[in-house]
Parts: C-alpha cells; sequence; structure tokens
C-alpha cells in the first residue's frame, strides 16, 4: 500500500501548466528524486503534497496520504518563531508531544525550586512521564539533541539570530528529530558543507525514511536515491535506479521523442500540400485524410517543445600575467583564532583552484588574501600583474531586488559587449532563459535559480581573467551546471571556486586548498575525489600501522618488532635518485601530452577531416584514446611519487 499518491493533478502558474494530469505514487522505503529545470514547480508539487487532502493546492486532482503517517516537510524558505530557541523550535515539530516536553520540563523546574503543591506536582509529573513514554517521546528529545550538535547549532541560541543556512539546518534537525515515515526536503544541501551533507546522506539511508526530495547535487542524487522522477513539460516521468542510470535512459528517450517529432512534422507537412490541393472527391478516403489532418494540426498545437538551453559564454579579456599570486609562510587570526596558518602557494595564470573545507574554517579569510583585499599578520602576499577580477556572491548582494533584470545587466543602456561584439541587453537576457516580456521586471519577482542565472549573467557581461565563484551552484538545475561546467574548463583565465559540489568541483578544478583544521591549509593535486581518495588512503595507513604497532607490542620477540621496521620503510619510501628524475620531469611530459591532446581535439572538430582523408581522421582519434590514458598513468605515478617524497599533491 502507498504512502501517497497524486491523481491526475493539474496546476497552473498563469497561462504555463506546471503539472497537466501527473499521477505519481510513493511507495514505503522508496527514496525517490524530484528532478526538472527551474520554473518546472517542482517546489509548488512538493508544497502540495505535504498540504495533504485537507489543503490542496492543486488547481485540480488529488493528493492522498495514508491515514496515521508522520511525515516531515523541509521548504526552501522555513518559516520559524524568532523568538524560540533552536531546541524549542525544534521540538515544535513534534506537535502536542513539544507541548507535554515543554510542561514536564516546567513541573521539574517548580519541584526543583519547591514552588507549589509538591504532592500536586509530583502526580502531574507521573502522569506526564507516562504519556511522553507512550509517545516515545525521550528517544524524540535524545534525537533532536543529537542532529542540533550533528549540525552544528547552538541549543540556546535565537532562532532570530541565525543566518540563513543555519535557519536550513535548523529545518532539517526539526524535520529529522520526529523521526517520521515520509520525509520531503526541497534543497536540503544548500548551505551545507560537504562533511554535513555526506553525514546527511549516510543518516537518510541507514534510517530507512521514506524519501521524496529534490535536489541538484548530482553526488547526493547517486548515493540517495533509488529512483528518479523528472518533472518536464507538466508530466511525470519515472526512472528506477539513481541519477547515472537515469542519464542513460533519458538519452536514449530524448532521442525517441525527437524522431517521433520528426516523423510527425514530415506527415503533416506532407498532409498540408495535399489539402491545399483540394479535397479530389468525398470518397471515405478523402475524409480520414482531413479528420487525420486535424487530429495532426490539434497535436502539434498542443505539443509543448522542451525548453531551450541556457546559452553560455564567458570572455576572458586581456591574459594577466603569468604570476597571479604568491604566499609565503602567510599567518592571519582573528582574536585567538587563527585562520590561516603557515600557508604558502603559487598560483599561476590559467590555474583552476577550488577551496574546500566546513563553514567557518576561513575560505572566504584565504581567498581574500591571496587577492590582495586582505592583508596578513605575517609573512609575504605577492600579487601579480594585469589582473581583472570579477565575483560571484553566493548570498547575491550584487543584486539589488528593486533594480530591472535589464539595468542590472546593464545600468544605462541597452547593450552589451561579448567578446567584441555588441548585443542587445534583451537578446542577451534570452540566452540565459529569461523571456524579453521578463526584461522590465524587477530582481524580487525571480526564484533562486533565476536570481543565480542573472548573477552568472551580469558576471559574464564583462572580460575577467580571474573569476572567483563563491558557490555559484546554489538553485542551478542539472543542465545549467553541465553548461557551467564546460564553460569553466574551456576558461582560458584563473579560476577560484568555493563549493560543496563535489561532483563540480571534480569536474572543474585542477588544484584543491582543503582546510585541515586550526588554521592549517594544504594544497593537492585534483579535485575532491583526489582529496578525498587521498585522505582515506592516509586514514588507511594510520590505521594498520596502528594494527602492525599493537601486534608489535603483543609479540615482542618477533622478527618484524624494533627499528629495524621503521628503518626499513624509511628505505623504502625514500626515492631513488631514478626516481627523483622521473617525478622532475613528469610535469613537462603532462603539459606535452595536454598540448598534444589539445591539437588532436582541434583538428578532430573539423568535419572536412573525416571526408578529406578518414584514414588520418581514424588515426588521430585513436591516438586521442591512447593519449588519455598515458595522462591517466602519468598523473597517478606523479601523485605516487609526490605522495612519497612528502609532498602531497
Amino acid at each position: 500500500m502507498p504512502y501517497l499518491k497524486l491523481s491526475d493533478a493539474c496546476l497552473a502558474y498563469g497561462h504555463v501548466p506546471l503539472l497537466d494530469h501527473a499521477d505519481f505514487l510513493l511507495d514505503p522505503g522508496e527514496r525517490v528524486a524530484l528532478i526538472g529545470r527551474n520554473g518546472t514547480g517542482k517546489s509548488s508539487l512538493l508544497a502540495a503534497i505535504a498540504a495533504g487532502t485537507g489543503k490542496s493546492r492543486l488547481d485540480d486532482g488529488e493528493v492522498w496520504v495514508q491515514p496515521g503517517i508522520r511525515v516531515g516537510y523541509v521548504p526552501q524558505e522555513p518559516p520559524f518563531d524568532p523568538e524560540a530557541t533552536v531546541f524549542e523550535a525544534v521540538i515544535s515539530g513534534m506537535g502536542e508531544t513539544s507541548t507535554l516536553l515543554a510542561e514536564y520540563h516546567d513541573v521539574s523546574h517548580r519541584m526543583a525550586e519547591g514552588t507549589g503543591d509538591h504532592d500536586a506536582l509530583l502526580a502531574r509529573m507521573d502522569t506526564l512521564q507516562h504519556e511522553l513514554e507512550a509517545r516515545g517521546a525521550w528517544a524524540y528529545e535524545a534525537q533532536a539533541e543529537r542532529v542540533i550538535a550533528r549540525f552544528s547549532l547552538d541549543p540556546e541560541a535565537p532562532v532570530g539570530s541565525l543566518s540563513g543556512g543555519q535557519k536550513k539546518r535548523l529545518a532539517l534537525a526539526q524535520a529529522l528529530a520526529v523521526a517520521p515515515e515520509v520525509l520531503l526536503l526541497d534543497e536540503p544541501t544548500n548551505h551545507l558543507d560537504i562533511a554535513a551533507i555526506e553525514w546527511l546522506e549516510t543518516l537518510l539511508i541507514e534510517s530507512g525514511v521514506t524519501l521524496l526530495f529534490i535536489t541538484h547535487d548530482r553526488s547526493f542524487l547517486d548515493r540517495v536515491s533509488t529512483r528518479i522522477v523528472e518533472l518536464d513539460r507538466g508530466k511525470l516521468a519515472s526512472f528506477p535506479g539513481n541519477f547515472s542510470q537515469y542519464q542513460q535512459r533519458k538519452e536514449a528517450m530524448l532521442h525517441e521523442e525527437a524522431l517521433a517529432s520528426a516523423r510527425a512534422d514530415k506527415l503533416l507537412k506532407e498532409e498540408e500540400v495535399w489539402i491545399r490541393k483540394g479535397v479530389e472527391a468525398r470518397r471515405t478516403r478523402a475524409v480520414f485524410r482531413v479528420q487525420r489532418l486535424d487530429r495532426l494540426r490539434a497535436e502539434r498545437q498542443a505539443r509543448r517543445e522542451r525548453m531551450g538551453k541556457v546559452n553560455l559564454q564567458l570572455d576572458a579579456g586581456d591574459k594577466s600575467g603569468k604570476l597571479v599570486a604568491e604566499l609565503d609562510k602567510v599567518f592571519k587570526s582573528y582574536g585567538q583564532r587563527p585562520i590561516v596558518r603557515d600557508f604558502s602557494t603559487r598560483i599561476q595564470r590559467g590555474d583552476k583552484i577550488g577551496l574546500i573545507g566546513p563553514n567557518g574554517a576561513g575560505k572566504t579569510t584565504l581567498l581574500r588574501l591571496i587577492l590582495g583585499e586582505l592583508q596578513p599578520d605575517s609573512g609575504v602576499v605577492r600579487q601579480g600583474t594585469k589582473m581583472e577580477i570579477a565575483y560571484f556572491d553566493q548570498f547575491r548582494t550584487q543584486l539589488n531586488p528593486d533594480s530591472t533584470l535589464s539595468d542590472v545587466i546593464s545600468p544605462g543602456s541597452d547593450w552589451v559587449e561579448i567578446g567584441g561584439a555588441r548585443k542587445h541587453v534583451i537578446g542577451y537576457l534570452e540566452d540565459f532563459l529569461f523571456a524579453p516580456e521578463r526584461a522590465r521586471s524587477p530582481v524580487s519577482s525571480l526564484s533562486g535559480g533565476e536570481r543565480n542565472r542573472l548573477l552568472l549573467a551580469r558576471l559574464f557581461a564583462k572580460p575577467a581573467n580571474v573569476l572567483v565563484l563563491d558557490e555559484p551552484t546554489n538553485d542551478l538545475d542539472i543542465d545549467t551546471l553541465e553548461l557551467l561546467e564546460q564553460l569553466l574548463q574551456d576558461y582560458d583565465g584563473t579560476l577560484f571556486l568555493v563549493s560543496h559540489d563535489r561532483t563540480f568541483l571534480d569536474n572543474v578544478v585542477t588544484q584543491t586548498i582543503a582546510a585541515e583544521g586550526d588554521g592549517v591549509w594544504k594544497e593537492y593535486a585534483g579535485g575532491y575525489s583526489d582529496w578525498a581518495n587521498y585522505k582515506a588512503s592516509l586514514a588507511k595507513a594510520a590505521s594498520e600501522k596502528v594494527k602492525a604497532e599493537a601486534k608489535t607490542e603483543a609479540n615482542p620477540g618477533s622478527k618484524s618488532a624494533g627499528k629495524p621496521v621503521d628503518a626499513a620503510k624509511a628505505k623504502v619510501d625514500k626515492l631513488s635518485w631514478k626516481e627523483q628524475r622521473e617525478l622532475e620531469t613528469l610535469p613537462e611530459k603532462i603539459a606535452g601530452l595536454e598540448a598534444e591532446q589539445a591539437d588532436l581535439t582541434q583538428k578532430l572538430e573539423d568535419p572536412a577531416l573525416y571526408q578529406r582523408d578518414p584514414q588520418a581522421a581514424q588515426k588521430a582519434s585513436e591516438r586521442l584514446a591512447a593519449i588519455d590514458d598515458e595522462l591517466m598513468a602519468c598523473l597517478e605515478r606523479w601523485e605516487t611519487l609526490e605522495a612519497r617524497a612528502g609532498n602531497p599533491g
């Protein structure tokens, strides 16, 4: 028996149908991800389901929820009483149980102070204790304390003092504290750091709770979801499996849809030509063709084309100097707390650097030190020359809510210049999926994802050879994320990326600066997965060392005991002269392979090559595949030698 059911659901925003007679079932134990482009109505659908049968937000259709089950709901902008404490807000999600808990604590306090009738208070406490035990309230209270601690919240802090990200974490804590049987989550990973996201993934999987959630975090989708449901043009399409499996099926489905549409258009065109010649006679066949033509016209008119894609272009402008920044033994603290401790690095033009670490670790402070906006307490920071810096601010403070979209892009002008070519601001906004009639709309009318797209449009409207992107992926749909990834991969300038999107980091950055705690920052080659794998290997090696030492202590007479083992290990770990030489030449070899790869890619992009010399095209394609293998082998060898030399990353 399903936990909830959506039947023949209809919902429209203006003349655009968000739900067009849609049906959906959620069975016990499922973890269903609801995905789709920004503005398709995912959040509206989730809110309609959360409202249930009593407060339907649909224009037509029905939402059915199995009676008696507990449903938790975390919207994008959760409402809270600003005067309540964090703990009060969390347990308030327990309904009547929260009232009983509050009364129990009040009675306990009065008994401790000796106020009131002791016998009456004792009797009331006994009654409350039995009621709370019957409801399992003590487990809820313990769970509330655990999730509050894990989301790094102060249980006594007033809700009104929390930031937007902290309120999102508070909403997650409130929903999880009641141990719901069905949990509805709208963008649960926004504003959470990577460690909190991974903890949430594990919690959701191990808890066995039935999930319906919206997210654009592809790593989260791959690990958590058991089924993908896509909202596209008012219809819900279901795909069993995780996000990677969905992508394969969706690609095949879109191909078949395109072929079917092309066949229908061709048939319609032929029938239009026939009808213009006139119906030769009122034969049955002729009447049938007229009826079929009417049906084809109606189907073509009703067909809603797939939404267009964002047309992203980025102008790197004039090149900066080869050196972007150099830091030598930099130290920065606030009060007694060190933010950056003894950090050195050299950043060159074209580097794509990801900064990772928990919220509050100091990623923004480190960025400001690198870019010369903040002076260190000690150490030396040297900036490069000819730098044109553009910022993407996760809090969107650069957007005036009262300004129109066109004024945000090009204040006082109807034109923007992209890559040396002038373009009208309305056409430029259309590249970012903003309809012409919305060009004069205020920023305040936009959704979160639309504001992010507008901020990207503003950012890319001016040339910049240094890009600083602070959480650019929040609220962006998956299609736009993939296009942005491609754009940044091809970007010739220097990139600094702060993000908790692990897939985005892996697909974009070439090196990572990670917070190690207590103001210590270290630099690693590759993206998030490379860093995570390296840390995992260190943890495994440390664990094996502890086991070996414990075994040695337990068997002191064994041959492996004592210092000879350490000496042998040191001998193995030390690089030979040949290996040291190999380590020094690997960067040059990798650069040569990458240059050859770029040259072959450019040649293969020329369609004429396949007609002019198909054998050369085949050889180039085979060599390109071989280069990929060689590059991977070189990079792995480089990482191994660097780690053994004591220079990880």
